[in-house]
């Protein structure tokens, strides 16, 4: 293969990985990096300062400093592009490839094939997801399970539409080094895809399709439509044909969300409501104000308590103002073999899905293919034959900085099987991570990164505001999870000296003095 000066490949070279490492991807990644990673790390740096005044006693708010982006009625986003005209389902998985065959066939409208929070960056899987979804593209995508099963693709015109979702601005890349230093893992993915599959769906009448996480501020935003731009004038391919959803998944987005719209405007294609990673920056952003952020039990804060509802109806407002489509949560619930679970947790997604319909959402996300029907059906109801309600534009809708911090009113309370769920979950989930599985099924529930996030940033918010337990009264100590941590592995499979890595992985990222901003980080450092 043929590398670009200044760019060192670390990763071992698989079977057919010139396929997707490219003179061309490598010239991307290595563009890309010289330009735009200094301030990627500067922007990273701002967020650890925000962060430093909310833990002083600062608060967040609309930006007096961008007034005029909002109170300005005149522009609007692009159009929707080929394929992402009616996104009333979408499914949400790792690229491997009997998932990938799988999510295509689904009879979702569209795939978000994830390279985030559902996935490892294990450099197989970096690589492998991309060979993947370049296998799908080309109908070259198949699968014989252990159990002898084949599976295959549907027709084209039956398939979902490809939305890859790259890492991240916090996670580097450190199998692909420019001038000596790590890469970005969110350019390398983005770069990865572009000046591979990407081309061939827009050979296909489509195009490069992103899902862009964990954004912090509109000036993250403004960097990705850069890395878009530059992208595309090395690729030879027209402005605008790339084309973002950005997940409003953290505290600080949801008081941007016009502005981020704003500035990938020509690449938009709308907001989506990334719900599970949206209570973990809550926690992460006020872990240490007390009670008046303090979240019962995970699985109690619903979507309808009062600083969630407000969240979503703004979303909803902000992008059909704006010509841009509102997309949903997941829904993490899959099917079980036991009737009971599933018939309770069919009726939990069901009212969930009516109630993103209603209010005005024009889609949403299921975490497996079992759930998809259901979903497609709420919003049929809604829809119709329509593609999407952007026209809906929710102008009774006005939410204010203190509803969107209005923690305090969740009901709920924190308990110890609360507590033991939390560490049962982070524990198992760092297990399969470092394993290299990025999504797992844990109590009935598809668990990704996202949803770790929340369990061991509870432990520590917990542990930190000395939380008294509802139905033990017990204080929250280090004693307690200590105990909890070991009875709970206890509990799983195997030998417990299995789980000795996933455990002081979770020790550190829940108990320790200082918070960890991101469990990946740590554990990426542990994976082999």
């Amino acid at each position: 293969m043929t590398i670009p000066d200044g760019v060192t490949i670390n990763g071992e070279m698989g079977e057919r990985y010139e396929e997707v490492l490219t003179p061309a991807a490598l010239e991307v990644i290595a563009t890309l990096h010289r330009q735009l990673d200094d301030r990627r790390l500067e922007l990273l740096e701002a967020r650890e300062r925000r962060i430093e005044d909310l833990a002083g006693g600062g608060t967040l708010d609309f930006l007096p400093e961008t007034k005029h982006i909002r109170e300005d009625d005149s522009w609007r986003v692009a159009p929707p592009a080929p394929g992402l005209e009616d996104r009333r389902v979408e499914i949400t998985g790792p690229t491997d490839r009997k998932m990938t065959i799988n999510a295509l066939n689904s009879g979702a409208k569209a795939w978000l094939a994830d390279h985030e929070d559902a996935n490892t960056p294990q450099w197989s899987a970096v690589v492998g997801g991309q060979l993947n979804l370049l296998d799908a593209i080309d109908r070259k995508v198949d699968f014989t399970g252990d159990n002898g099963k084949t599976y295959t693709l549907k027709p084209d015109d039956e398939l979902a539409t490809i939305i890859v979702r790259p890492r991240g601005w916090h996670l580097p890349e450190k199998h692909i080094l420019v001038d000596g230093r790590e890469t970005s893992g969110s350019l390398v993915d983005f770069a990865l895809y572009i000046a591979t599959a990407g081309l061939r769906q827009i050979e296909k009448g489509q195009g490069p399709y992103f899902y862009l996480p964990k954004m912090e501020s509109h000036l993250e935003a403004r960097l990705w439509n850069d890395a878009f731009v530059i992208a595309q004038d090395l690729l030879g391919i027209p402005r605008g044909t790339v084309r973002a959803t950005v997940l409003i998944e953290t505290y600080p987005a949801a008081f941007e969300m016009e502005e981020i719209l704003y500035e990938l405007r020509e690449h938009s294609s709308g907001l989506n409501a990334g719900r599970w990673d949206y209570m973990f920056s809550v926690i992460k952003c006020f872990r240490t104000r007390g009670k008046d952020f303090l979240l019962p039990d995970r699985n109690a804060v619903t979507m309808t308590v009062p600083f969630m509802r407000a969240y979503t109806e703004l979303l909803v407002r902000t992008c059909h103002k704006r010509g841009a489509h509102a997309i949903g949560g997941m829904a993490a619930f899959i099917p079980s073999k036991d009737e009971a679970v599933n018939e309770a947790a069919y009726a939990k997604v069901r009212d969930d899905k009516t109630r993103e319909a209603n209010d005005g959402f024009d889609g949403s996300w299921v975490a497996h293919p079992g759930m998809v029907e259901v979903c497609k059906e709420v919003f049929t109801s809604v829809l119709g034959e329509r593609p999407n309600q952007i026209e809906r534009t929710r102008d009774d809708v006005d939410v204010t900085a203190a509803q969107l911090l209005d923690v305090a009113s969740t009901p709920g309370e924190c308990t110890e099987n609360g507590l033991r769920n939390n560490v049962s979950v982070g524990i198992q989930y760092l297990q399969a991570w470092l394993g290299g599985l990025g999504a797992v099924a844990i109590f009935n529930l598809m668990e990704d990164a996202a949803t770790a996030e929340i369990s061991r940033s509870q432990v520590w918010q917990w542990l930190h505001n000395d939380v008294t337990l509802a139905d033990t009264g017990h204080t929250v100590t280090r004693e307690l999870i200590d105990r909890i941590v070991d009875e709970e592995i206890a509990k799983l499979p195997g030998d417990p000296a299995e789980y000795e890595d996933a455990k002081q992985t979770f020790l550190e990222v829940a108990v320790a003095d200082d918070y960890a901003d991101f469990l990946t980080l740590p554990a990426y450092e542990r994976m082999a």
